[in-house]
């Protein structure tokens, strides 16, 4: 039988990675629940907040706009930037190891579920500057 206590998980029961741009809580991750081939979560940017541009080497990403609206960065495979408005509803691919950002160019708050394969390329973050590990329920 399955343990119903990390197969439904809620943003608010997980730590969270936090960041002076936002947060993100990964709800499907190896440490969470074991998931072996991808992982995944909420992140949040406040108004005027976003994610400077990096990638995940080895790692495809997506990422899909639950609220908000902002400018998302795509580098295509020549390593141009390509710009597009996104809001609600709209998915975004990043292949593999492609240079991206995300910027919330609204007045309310973004949210994003965000998508890694393989499992565990997010953890890069970590050794970003501003990383802060917020406790469950921050």
């Amino acid at each position: 039988m399955t343990d119903r206590s990390n197969v439904f998980v809620y943003p608010k029961d997980v730590s969270a990675f936090g960041f002076d741009w936002g947060r993100l809580a990964l709800t499907v991750a190896p440490e969470v629940n074991g998931a072996e081939r991808f992982s995944g979560g909420v992140v949040d940017l406040p108004s005027g907040k976003g994610h400077t541009r990096h990638n995940h080497p080895g790692a495809e990403e997506i990422i899909f706009v639950i609220s908000g609206n902002g400018e998302q960065m795509v580098e295509d495979e020549n390593g141009n930037p390509v710009v597009a408005k996104v809001g609600p509803g709209c998915t975004i691919y990043v292949p593999e190891s492609r240079f991206h950002s995300t910027l919330n160019t609204g007045d309310q708050p973004m949210q994003l579920f965000v998508v890694y394969s393989p499992a565990g390329s997010e953890l890069a973050l970590r050794d970003l500057p501003d990383f802060r590990l917020l406790p469950a329920g921050q």
